[in-house]
């Protein structure tokens, strides 16, 4: 089954095979053809856009050939039928069927010989579920398939039903009441053990910390039924894992048995209570009866765990027993909650540290390919400029070997002088060269001696274009030990931050460059007089993809790259800056 688009996918097929078998024009005209009659049939079914419901349309072969726009709204990611019957469902029980299909009602709906109804649930994420009335409609060759959604109708009745079903409480309570009201001191210690659910169950529906929910639990239970020890344990397979206890935290971590009989009735979601002499299978036995409560919490008919509670009181418990299966029922919902709840953090946090390595591993990509594109145009730049600079350079010497014989004075002066301003050039070509490929040094992979004020000289030669005639520099150049380093990188880092300044100055100012050593450590400052970064934009300045440059001029990873670099020098770099009087980078590196 495919989408709506089959018809004019078909004509492409169509038309390729046709060309290849050298029928293109004959191929052309099966192609209009085609195309007219999809046009037909997107003209035929387009009232079906004023229905508020969701409607598609599939011809006979179950291909889908129209979409209103509701359905395209609800429903923006449709791409083929198949996928979208694969989260649909609703209630069938096909017998003995190898076909997943027939589990689809889109599958009885194409079908079915006449026209067909259905209420159906559509899966668009994990436990985000829509319900839908299907209605389908057999028109001669198509089938029109109507989705009136219907996910608030079924809240709204499952809510009722829950409703019907606390009113059914609400009532039960309210004939006991009535009941217990003749009875005053009865009165009173039932509303004193409500009173204590009451805040039992605030304290479960408000926290998310299992182990919170299960010491107030604990503790509530050990007040209101007398116990001088109770604790809570996580079904294990068969046995019983003590997780919380209040009274005797030694029992923490101990796993637990019960004979048949007791096991057998914790299963099937019965309270146990017995006046026993032994506590479990292999405890120490009591030197007199103890009431042995222990309550099954079950969540989705699932045994999560159970909770005992041991007292000395000898009474027989009757009104408790909806007490306790009350507490049950609230405390295996807000285990699986909380379970739940910590899973979500677990995911989010590993997702974030997964999202925070991708992030630095993408900046380190693109600044290994950008100086490798670097190190490459360098290369084949120095190769071009060399090869002239050597033939002008030859030139020159001969030239110079001539002067000394041409008798006119003024002309062999003249020659001389010319020759001088072309050797001078040549020279500072050279050097440029020479720059360049000692600022890319793609062979220096590990960790060399460099003398940084050299770097940084060397950086302001190569971006001498940008601060000549316009930009003083001044230089507070400390005594500096050779520093173990990276030269190539710690180059980018002076070369970015030293045309971000140029460019944050507007027309003419000053860019201070201060070196220094001291406690084995080097420290670069390098500060402008330029505009100034915003105080709400100077924690963002070093994010992958924040830029305070217009639309095509920066990238916003000059700045994130320079962090990583600092970073792996085992370094910080920190900045200050105020609006209209500059900014000013510090780098600190240990030399150690």
């Amino acid at each position: 089954m495919v989408s709506g688009m089959s018809v004019l996918g078909t004509i492409s097929l169509y038309i390729h095979y046709n060309s290849f078998s050298g029928n293109v024009k004959h191929g052309k005209i099966i192609a209009r053809k085609n195309f007219i009659q999809y046009n037909k049939v997107m003209k035929k079914f387009s009232f079906l856009n004023q229905f508020p419901d969701a409607v598609i349309v599939t011809d006979k072969l179950g291909d889908v050939v129209f979409q209103n726009n509701a359905f395209k709204r609800r429903f923006p990611n449709f791409s083929n039928l198949k996928k979208f019957s694969h989260n649909m469902n609703f209630d069938i029980c096909p017998l003995n069927s190898e076909n997943i299909e027939i589990y689809s009602p889109v599958y009885h709906a194409l079908n079915s010989k006449e026209d067909f109804f259905a209420f159906v649930s559509y899966e668009i994420t994990t436990n985000n579920i829509l319900y839908f009335y299907l209605t389908a409609i057999k028109k001669k060759k198509y089938t029109v398939i109507f989705m009136t959604d219907v996910t608030a109708e079924n809240a709204l009745e499952v809510y009722k039903s829950r409703l019907e079903k606390l009113q059914d409480k609400y009532n039960h309570l309210e004939e006991e009441n009535q009941d217990l009201q003749k009875i005053r001191q009865k009165a009173q210690s039932q509303a004193i053990r409500i009173a204590l659910i009451n805040k039992m169950s605030n304290i479960i529906r408000e926290s998310m910390d299992i182990s919170k929910i299960l010491n107030s639990a604990l503790s509530e239970l050990a007040i209101m039924f007398g116990a001088y020890e109770a604790y809570y344990a996580s079904n294990d397979d068969g046995s019983f894992s003590i997780t919380e206890a209040f009274g005797n935290k030694n029992k923490t971590g101990k796993k637990i048995r019960f004979d048949e009989k007791t096991y057998k009735q914790i299963v099937s979601g019965d309270i146990s209570i017995t006046h026993a002499m032994i506590e479990y299978i292999g405890a120490e036995p009591f030197k007199q009866p103890v009431m042995r409560i222990i309550v099954p919490i079950f969540h989705m008919q699932k045994l999560i765990g159970i909770i005992v509670l041991l007292s000395y009181q000898k009474r027989e418990l009757n009104e408790e027993l909806e007490i306790l299966e009350a507490i049950s029922s609230q405390l295996g919902n807000a285990i699986i909650r909380a379970e739940l709840y910590q899973n979500n953090i677990k995911t989010v946090q590993e997702l974030q540290n997964t999202l925070k390595e991708l992030k630095e591993t993408q900046i380190q990509l693109i600044n290994s390919e950008k100086m490798a594109s670097l190190g490459q145009l360098v290369a084949g730049v120095a190769h071009e400029i060399n090869t002239p600079v050597a033939s002008i350079k030859s030139n020159n010497t001969i030239l110079n070997k001539f002067i000394p014989q041409i008798n006119d004075p003024e002309i062999a002066d003249m020659l001389k002088e010319i020759n001088e301003i072309d050797r001078e050039a040549i020279q500072r070509i050279s050097n440029i060269v020479t720059s360049l490929k000692k600022f890319v040094r793609l062979d220096e992979a590990e960790l060399q001696e460099a003398d940084i004020n050299k770097e940084i000289d060397l950086t302001l030669d190569l971006i001498r274009h940008e601060t000549k005639n316009r930009i003083e520099i001044v230089k507070h150049y400390g005594n500096l030990p050779l520093i173990k380093c990276y030269p190539n990188m710690l180059n980018q880092v002076f070369t970015n931050i030293l045309i971000n300044a140029c460019q944050a100055i507007s027309d003419k100012g000053i860019i201070e460059i201060t070196t220094e050593y001291n406690d084995k450590k080097l420290i670069v400052k390098i500060k402008d007089n330029g505009k100034g970064i915003p105080e709400d934009q100077l924690n963002k300045i070093f994010t992958a993809g924040f830029t305070t440059k217009g639309v095509g001029v920066g990238t916003g990873l000059g700045l994130a790259i320079c962090s990583k670099i600092i970073e792996k020098h085992n370094g910080e770099i920190l900045v200050n800056s105020e609006v209209g009087k500059g900014s000013e980078f510090i780098i600190t590196i240990c030399s150690e």
